[in-house]
């Protein structure tokens, strides 16, 4: 039961870290002063490593004789954050109104693309190459001639520009919130953008602009309104356009054969499948009867009892269906529910841990688990940036002007999930829970705790996804053995959509996903100005001027090891405010498709990699009787 982002390409809403003053030279690139003005580059890294020289021929994670056709069938990956996609109402993913279906970016290009073996680093696209200068407060970036929408209009600078500002004005409040340091994006010419700031920008801004927006057709944007709903599909410039669809059913992406950047060093032996196609059902069983059924065939499995117990199908048993685990590099994330501490009754960090040390991981890992997960603690899991023992005296020189604001756990060892003696109901961690309700005011009165104004303490899980009731089950019963009255309640999805904006919850099931190279992100997870903006992702509600100055710290970082050390930091504050009852996760890929589809011999290193670099092969396909 891992819940995870699903369909990993440019995704805006990840706001990819990034920075400037830099020096990009073919292979390996050494850094110059911050904001340091240079001439035309062909890519971009934050910390100023670049793998690829000018002019390579493809990535080295692509099989660049990959043959194109046939299908890509998968179901909607059921992540924490949207547990349970049963359907979408629009096809507009860049606003706040409504549900979007998955993987949209692929209809729209970018300035530049992402290489999935290294840590940031991007190359040109629609921008063959960019300019900094002034110190980094002026990008110039230079467009291809070739570039086109798929209705073979010109795609220019004029239309990145309007893209940009649109975006800034009326976007998703995790974009426009994010853009406000960047001054304006203006069309010098049809080819010429240039992009200003106020000076005032993180390093990731430009970066997160460059490989992170879409370009959208200011034509068509023009006739049709950006900010509202729409079911009409909007004209792009991807590999991509969107196919047929149907609202609960199933969305098609159709690949565009004459694709204006198919034979770019960036795309090829990419996007190789003629329809990407997600089927969306009513439930995780019914998607997994479906897959065993052969109605659609890849499938990624997040579900652990699935996976130990339902791969045994006569596909699978006589070959026709394929298992593998692929190791994950990224980092896990931090997974778990999230506490509303916007609700008084969280207010106090004594409730919120007591809250932690009732769920007992050791018992469901073996119980429910089949013991393939690991505990998390750190918002940082399997990172060099997790925080480790107590803080070494780099991480103290950061943590020292706050001491006073600060608890005092921050200066010991780094704060853990607490460890069960695995029966269920450990009876220690019960006391000290216990213990700390007493100390924060929540006393026993008629079996239930109570406040001084004899207000019972209750805890509601809210979901859209019966997966999670099972593991909420004998939390439920810890819970209650201390006196709170704790519930769990599923709601449908468009319900659960609503209230999760809207921050109309108790504790919620979420997965941060941090990238290798965290930036302006963290803003949208931790920041105090995210806390009181709707629909974003601080569902814990923290505001925290402390973390505020270490999340600027980590962005600003001039160096790897000095953002390290400013991560872990904050990661022990955040550890420590007990924002979280952190649950688990594992650094790999479950995977099981019908055996049509081969892969390249050398994987991407940080990418599941099967939308853009995987193919069927049509031979496996006819001998299995599938169209493929």
């Amino acid at each position: 039961m891992m819940p995870r982002s699903g369909f990993p390409r440019r995704t805006v809403l990840g706001l990819m870290g990034a920075s400037l003053g830099l020096t990009f030279l073919p292979g390996r690139l050494r850094a110059q002063t911050k904001g340091a003005d240079t001439g035309r580059r062909h890519g971009l890294s934050v910390f100023g490593e670049l793998k690829y020289a000018e002019g390579f021929p493809h990535f080295d994670y692509v099989n660049p004789a990959a043959p194109k056709g046939g299908t890509l069938s998968q179901m909607p990956a059921t992540g924490a954050y949207n547990a349970s996609l049963l359907t979408f109402d629009t096809l507009n993913g860049y606003i706040l109104k409504g549900n979007a279906p998955p993987a949209l970016d692929l209809i729209f290009d970018t300035l530049m693309a992402r290489a999935y073996d290294e840590e940031d680093a991007l190359y040109g696209l629609v921008a063959e190459s960019v300019e900094i200068a002034e110190k980094g407060k002026r990008f110039t970036f230079h467009l291809r001639d070739a570039a086109r929408f798929h209705d073979g209009t010109p795609l220019t600078a004029e239309d990145a520009a309007f893209s940009f500002m649109l975006l800034k004005e009326k976007g998703h409040p995790l974009i426009s919130i994010n853009l406000r340091e960047m001054k304006r994006a203006k069309a010098l010419d049809q080819r010429t953008l240039l992009i200003e700031f106020t000076g005032d920008q993180t390093r990731d801004l430009p970066l997160l602009i460059a490989g992170g927006l879409p370009i959208f057709s200011k034509a068509w944007y023009t006739a049709n309104k950006f900010e509202e709903t729409t079911l009409t599909p909007p004209l792009g410039s991807g590999p991509y356009r969107i196919g047929d669809f149907k609202p609960g059913n199933f969305i098609t992406y159709q690949r565009v054969p004459d694709y204006w950047a198919r034979d770019l060093n960036v795309n090829v032996g990419q996007w190789n499948f003629d329809r990407i196609r997600f089927e969306f059902f009513r439930d995780r069983t019914a998607g997994f009867e479906a897959f065993s059924a052969g109605q659609y065939l890849f499938r990624e499995e997040f579900t652990s009892k699935v996976w130990a117990t339902q791969y045994n199908f006569p596909a699978v048993k006589d070959g026709r269906v394929k298992l593998a685990t692929l190791p994950d590099h990224t980092p896990s994330g931090a997974q778990g529910w999230f506490i509303n501490t916007r609700r008084e009754k969280f207010a106090d960090p004594r409730v919120r841990e007591a809250l932690t040390l009732a769920f007992d991981f050791e018992w469901t890992n073996k119980n429910l688990f089949y013991g393939l997960y690991k505990r998390t603690s750190s918002f940082f899991e399997n990172s060099p940036m997790r925080a480790e023992g107590a803080p070494s005296p780099d991480e103290l020189r950061i943590l020292d002007p706050w001491r006073d604001r600060l608890p005092p756990a921050v200066f010991g060892p780094a704060v853990t999930a607490p460890v069960s003696d695995g029966t269920g109901q450990d009876r220690k961690l019960l006391r000290r829970a216990a213990e700390l309700l007493d100390e924060a005011g929540w006393k026993i009165s008629g079996g239930q705790r109570r406040n001084a104004k004899g207000e019972v303490l209750s805890v509601e899980f809210l979901g859209d996804d019966p997966v999670f009731q099972r593991v909420e089950g004998p939390y439920i019963k810890n819970l209650k053995l201390l006196g709170i009255a704790a519930q769990s309640r599923l709601v449908d999805s468009a319900q659960f959509q609503d209230r999760l904006k809207k921050y109309d919850f108790d504790l919620i099931v979420q997965r941060y996903s941090m990238g290798l190279t965290p930036g302006i992100e963290m803003r949208a997870y931790w920041g105090s100005e995210f806390a009181r903006t709707e629909g974003s992702r601080n569902l814990s509600g923290i505001v925290d001027p402390a973390i505020d100055a270490l999340i600027e710290k980590v962005i600003a970082a001039g160096t790897r090891p000095d953002q390290t050390v400013a991560a872990r930091a904050l990661d022990r504050v955040l550890r420590a405010g007990h924002y979280w009852i952190p649950q688990w996760h594992k650094a790999s890929y479950t995977l099981a498709y019908w055996d049509i589809y081969d892969t390249p011999k050398v994987l991407a290193k940080y990418d599941r990699g099967v939308e853009r670099t995987w193919w069927v092969d049509m031979a496996k396909a006819k001998r299995l009787g599938l169209k493929g």
